[in-house]
């Protein structure tokens, strides 16, 4: 586990205003120990790095030619196959060292040739030039910012507030978090501070300009007819098998979060399949939670003979975990689940190095229920009068994970949502297309991905996506319309690829899905919390936001209930505007009455 971070200097003597020992210290909770390297003589670069002691070369490293210099945090899995084909005298096995070769060999493009989770720094001495580059899929994060005299990096958002001006919040980014709840890249709810997006580099020049390229994008799905349900069905077992091959390499234990779905069932039987290595299989639930999920995640663990831990939150540990969280993870809470997912790292972290989870199955084959929407929208809007789907518009905006409505936003923030911040539509093959297409460039990494990374990184483990290898992601896209959205198909295929590793009692299972108790939590510990960080005269969210639909909001809940979700994404905003913008920033624990506390259940 490492980070990476510095600044790309263009004015000569900038850098004696910036805290490089201040990044260093905040980059340090991604790694053990931390090592520095500049440009030549007075030259523009500054980087450092915050790494592993058990990493084979010391970073950023040299190319031979002393041309390149790289930091990286990650893994490149195909590094072997590379250093074969790479005529360079290579002085180390280390994956680093195959990313300078390359560089100093073949130039900036070999990033195209990497395949893996990585985030990458490279400076061209020659050039004067600093590449940042995210892998495909977005699974580890980068960002950066413009300071007096450069531009600053990092693998998280702290790490460059440590450089330059004091935090200010971005307010044109409030209208894409009340949509969704998370803000899309290259932008944050941080003013001035951007995410390198997934499969892309942005290059920063040596007079400060900056140029963004896109290297990756999802292939176009090839016509209906193309492969046969048992073609489709076979490549997609293949695929999975590979990508769960890739995630295993180089640990001695993994765990394997099972959450309830196929999909995590499978990446569990593909390890134990896979692997010679102790396999930990884990499951984290709700303690108001009706159901037998934690029963049924032990019982697959079982018929696996891998070692399983229960982790059991309850609503007490949320609200005492509630400000630690938001403030790993640098953004508003999404759900009350990333409390779930800290707490879950730190526990496996006990066991073991790694943590494969099934994230990204769902927008690979289409298996959410807003999946499922998307296809009955479409097949609706195909027959329904131009009036009626006008009325259906705003509700169904919400059954597909809007958080506020367009119109709702518009009240809330009393304008129209920055032109310049819309994202372009998305295209694809049909409504369920595009909206597979959209979570994947977007939902994915800004919330699932950026909220593993933020949250583990903090126990610390390394968690893994197992199913993100992009031959499968590729695969999984261009599957013909049909199988991937006709009626019943994409679990359908699922299901095909397991029954050789799972009994059909694990196989034909209807999928569960964990639902927080919102209601109970509303209307009795979170209810007073509510009320003071929403209402009260302190409340920053009450202030930029209209401050009667935010009262009309509460009162409208306490009577009729339903709007949960709502509330949950203010409160997560308030939180997060506190844990970050107190004088001085603090790591605040939840505001609770005597009132409230009494209500929460307790261990």
């Amino acid at each position: 586990m490492s980070g990476i971070g510095g600044v790309h200097a263009f004015a000569r003597g900038a850098a004696a205003c910036w805290d490089l020992v201040g990044m260093s210290d905040s980059l340090s909770r991604r790694g053990h120990g931390s090592s520095s390297r500049a440009g030549r003589g007075t030259g523009p670069t500054h980087t450092l790095l915050a790494l592993d002691t058990d990493r084979r070369a010391p970073q950023p490293i040299h190319s031979l030619d002393q041309r390149w210099v790289v930091a990286l945090d990650g893994e490149v899995d195909n590094h072997a196959s590379l250093r074969a084909q790479l005529d360079y005298p290579f002085r180390t096995r280390s994956d680093a060292e195959v990313v300078v070769a390359g560089l100093a060999l073949e130039g900036i493009s070999f990033v195209q040739r990497l395949h893996g989770r990585f985030s990458i720094v490279a400076h061209d001495l020659r050039a004067g030039t600093t590449h940042l580059v995210r892998d495909r899929l977005g699974i580890l994060p980068l960002y950066y910012r413009h300071v007096p005299g450069g531009v600053a990096f990092g693998s998280d958002v702290k790490s460059i507030l440590a450089l330059g001006p004091a935090p200010e919040v971005d307010e044109r980014s409030l209208d894409a978090y009340l949509g969704t709840g998370v803000v899309t890249g290259p932008d944050t709810l941080f003013r001035g501070i951007k995410k390198v997006r997934p499969g892309h580099r942005v290059s920063l020049m040596p007079q400060g300009h900056l140029e963004e390229v896109r290297y990756w994008t999802l292939p176009e799905g090839d016509p209906d007819g193309a492969w046969s349900i048992g073609d489709a069905i076979e490549a997609v077992g293949d695929g999975v098998r590979e990508a769960v091959r890739a995630a295993l390499v180089g640990h001695e234990a993994v765990g394997v979060l099972l959450s309830g779905t196929l999909a995590g069932s499978i990446v569990a039987a593909e390890v134990q399949q896979l692997g010679d290595v102790p396999v930990h299989t884990y499951h984290v639930g709700l303690a108001e939670q009706p159901g037998n999920d934690a029963a049924w995640a032990r019982h697959v663990s079982h018929l696996l003979g891998a070692e399983h831990h229960a982790v059991t939150v309850r609503a007490l540990d949320f609200e005492d975990h509630w400000a630690q969280a938001t403030w790993h993870r640098e953004a508003p809470l999404t759900h009350p689940a990333d409390v779930a997912v800290l707490q879950l790292a730190r526990a496996a972290c006990e066991q073991v190095q790694v943590v494969l989870s099934d994230d990204g199955s769902d927008e690979l084959f289409g298996t959410h229920p807003r999946h499922r929407m998307a296809r009955r929208l479409a097949e609706r809007s195909a027959v329904l009068p131009a009036p009626l789907l006008s009325l259906m518009a705003g509700p169904a905006e919400r059954r597909m994970s809007s958080v506020f409505t367009s119109a709702e936003r518009r009240r809330l923030l009393g304008t129209d949502p920055p032109g310049e911040r819309r994202l372009p539509p998305t295209l694809g093959a049909g409504p369920a297309d595009r909206q597979l297409r959209h979570d994947v460039q977007h939902w994915l990494p800004d919330h699932l991905l950026e909220r593993r990374d933020a949250l583990s990184v903090a126990a610390p483990v390394v968690w893994r996506p197992a199913l993100l290898d992009h031959h499968l992601v590729e695969l999984a896209f261009r599957l013909p319309n049909a199988l991937r959205s006709g009626p019943g198909m994409p679990l359908r295929l699922l299901r095909e690829v397991a029954r050789p590793l799972l009994p059909d009692e694990v196989v034909d299972r209807r999928p569960a899905r964990s639902e927080v108790p919102w209601d109970s939590w509303f209307r009795r510990g979170l209810r007073q919390t509510s009320r003071d960080r929403l209402s009260d005269s302190g409340s920053w969210v009450s202030t930029v936001l209209d401050h009667t639909t935010v009262l009309e909001l509460l009162t409208r809940h306490d009577r009729v209930g339903h709007d949960d979700t709502r509330l949950w994404t203010l409160l997560a905003l308030e939180m997060w505007h506190e844990c970050f913008f107190s004088t001085p920033p603090t790591l605040p624990r939840p505001r609770r009455s005597a009132e409230s506390a009494a209500h929460v259940p307790r261990p």
